[in-house]
């Protein structure tokens, strides 16, 4: 018979093991996002996919804040973060780094989300503003633009939901190289 695990079987990392753990070399730069419950959410998908680090740019909110917990659950603790204002400049530093720096976003030029190639020096992944998207400025310093297709009439994921859909993708194509 089948059943929920209880958390005591999930075996979790606490906050310090997870910390010191080596991480996928994913990073991920929020553009502009204004919805504090998005930036929960990409705390609690980081903690998840065990990614490097989280940039905060533009108008995003930073941790400490209550609406930013509600959805992270404690993540914001556990998840490297830094904010940086000007998006283009991280994006400037990631490539300089050797990162792969992609723009998830609709695009005249894209790269279809299952056809993305993983680079083994890392991959950042930018997402946008939930009504705007990402700046054209930051599309335009990026290495390439990824766009998850969709079949419906929107076109449209929330960016929280976008950001899971990608991670997910991104730490799959990872795993399975190694």
């Amino acid at each position: 018979m089948n059943r929920k695990l209880k958390l005591d079987e999930l075996k979790r990392d606490s906050v310090e093991a997870f910390k010191q753990k080596s991480k996928h070399p994913i990073v991920v730069v929020l553009d502009n996002i204004r919805s504090l419950n998005n930036v929960g959410s990409f705390f609690r998908t980081g903690d998840a996919f065990n990614i490097e680090k989280i940039y905060l740019c533009g108008i995003t909110a930073c941790p400490p804040h209550r609406e930013i917990r509600k959805t992270a659950l404690g993540a914001t603790e556990a998840v490297d973060w830094e904010y940086v204002e000007n998006t283009v400049e991280v994006v400037a530093a990631l490539k300089a780094k050797g990162y792969k720096t992609c723009a998830v976003e609709q695009a005249v030029k894209t790269t279809l989300l299952q056809d993305l190639q993983i680079e083994e020096n890392g991959v950042a992944l930018i997402f946008g503003n939930e009504v705007e998207g990402v700046q054209d400025e930051v599309i335009a310093a990026c290495d390439e633009v990824v766009e998850i297709p969709q079949f419906g009439t929107k076109h449209s994921l929330n960016v929280s939901v976008c950001g899971g859909a990608v991670l997910w993708e991104v730490t799959k194509k990872m795993c399975l190289k190694a």
